[in-house]
């Protein structure tokens, strides 16, 4: 007999920028995402080195094709249905609904992810809704993006949208995908925009993770009193800190790192307060963030109901001098390091991907362990895979080392289980290749292998890796068959 309950969702996970293409069909508006093209340009345009207020035709942009799920995704979903998804994440785009942010709401949007929904539901598949992963309107960053406390109405409003026309089906809500990784590293995600003039970037960085903060409480007030039978919760991406050594100076560095990266995002969004070390920090720095009126109030009466996460490997940190010179960090899991506080260590008893992001299944466990430990509500892991370079031979990928890394990370969620945590589900990263936020389509992550490359649009069709038919074993067994 399993040791995980009947009820355990199963799934995998995709993003509607990064797998959705059709960026311009059915009415729909652009989004930052839209804006960044593939080639050497691409980084200067996330760092805002380059302002980009047009598309360009003789740049090639990946987002824009993606890999079609909004034209395939009745022929992809039953795919996931093959394999025996409980579940499926996915986002829904802010610009499909509402193309310019606010205002009008467009009807064919609506229709499709009504479908998409419906198509789920045909195959027994429980909808998993994230509302915002990493793709603001264009429209709206115009306007200051997180930067303009008006932010939080937009939010608000497009959380209203969804409950209205999706809520009678969709019982699983995400709030902001990542909200950690927009704050820590939001301009190598290309999301975060500091206005003209700033004299102090961490104290609007952190202004701007507030607005974010207030957003994600208010739409969480407003999905339990819209829709009472739903739940809803957050999704940071969920690193434990290990310290370097014993010595009591990194034991201290690695408590400060786990606060601004994982606990500030956990603490506000189940205990509607800023975690005191963080603000600790922040007083430091001359970085703390104004409320509004109402603001304390709001975060206080989030009460998420469950908490989702990704997770893909640990960090290790070591105490760092006030002159130390030191990387802020290059994306969600590589090494990050500030002044006086901690600095990234490569922890010597962890193998690497082949884009060097460190593999730790303990660490999985361990941070599953803290977190419950610290919130005592039920949990779904929202991401976790591996990405790497998969080689098409013949119609099939032979990726066994995504096996591999799937099999350890389960074996450990099998033993969460087995010492009384409270695990709703697992939902894979990715459902089917897609877009990587950091290195394009080369860094393919999915269990089915979609045709076209980061330079060129291929067929985009569709072939099952080895992960796949092992994948489904796994749910077929309910997590017991792991061969």
């Amino acid at each position: 007999m399993s040791v995980f309950p009947e009820s355990f969702l199963w799934g995998g996970a995709l993003a509607a920028n990064q797998s959705e293409g059709a960026f311009r069909e059915g009415d729909k508006g652009l989004t930052t995402v839209d804006m960044i093209p593939h080639g050497e340009h691409r980084m200067a345009v996330k760092l805002g080195l380059e302002k980009r207020f047009q598309l360009r035709d003789d740049e090639f942009y990946p987002s824009h094709e993606a890999t079609d799920f909004y034209h395939r995704y009745k022929e992809d979903i039953k795919l996931m249905a093959e394999m025996g998804f409980k579940t499926y994440r996915f986002s829904i785009a802010w610009t499909r609904l509402i193309p310019n942010g606010t205002g009008e709401v467009n009807q064919a949007g609506i229709d499709h992810y009504n479908d998409v929904i419906n198509t789920c539901l045909e195959y027994n598949i429980e909808p998993l809704v994230t509302m915002f992963h990493f793709d603001m309107p264009d429209a709206l960053d115009k306007r200051g993006s997180w930067s303009n406390p008006e932010s939080v109405d937009w939010f608000v409003n497009f959380a209203k949208v969804m409950f209205e026309n999706f809520g009678d089906r969709v019982k699983y809500w995400l709030t902001i995908n990542e909200q950690n990784m927009l704050t820590l590293v939001g301009p190598i995600i290309g999301t975060l925009r500091i206005p003209e003039g700033t004299t102090n970037v961490l104290k609007e960085v952190y202004q701007q993770n507030h607005h974010m903060l207030v957003a994600q409480a208010k739409a969480m007030v407003l999905c339990h009193e819209m829709l009472p039978n739903a739940k809803i919760g957050p999704a940071p991406n969920i690193s434990y800190v290990y310290p370097a050594s014993c010595k009591p100076e990194d034991i201290l560095a690695a408590q400060e790192f786990n606060a601004i990266r994982n606990w500030l995002y956990l603490d506000m969004a189940v205990y509607g307060k800023y975690n005191n070390l963080v603000w600790t920090y922040l007083e430091e720095n001359d970085a703390t963030p104004t409320f509004a009126e109402g603001d304390e109030e709001a975060m206080k009466n989030a009460h998420p109901d469950f908490i989702g996460f990704n997770y893909y490997s640990t960090a290790t940190v070591q105490k760092a001098a006030a002159d130390d010179k030191l990387d802020p960090g290059a994306d969600q899991q590589s090494s990050r390091g500030e002044a006086g506080y901690y600095k990234g260590y490569a922890n010597p008893n962890l193998k690497k991907t082949e884009f060097g992001w460190e593999i730790d299944p303990d660490g999985f466990l361990a941070t599953m362990r803290e977190m419950y430990s610290r919130y005592h509500l039920p949990m779904i892991v929202t991401e976790n895979g591996l990405g790497a370079y998969d080689t098409l031979e013949e119609g099939r990928v032979h990726d066994n080392y995504r096996i591999a890394y799937l099999r350890a990370h389960i074996e450990q969620l099998h033993k969460a289980v087995t010492e009384n945590i409270e695990m709703m589900g697992y939902c894979p990263w990715s459902a089917i290749d897609l877009v990587s936020t950091h290195e394009g389509i080369r860094k393919r992550y999915g269990f089915i292998y979609v045709d076209t490359t980061d330079e060129e649009v291929g067929t985009l069709d569709r072939y099952k890796k080895d992960s796949f038919y092992w994948y489904k074993k796994v749910i077929e067994s309910n997590g017991e068959n792991l061969d």
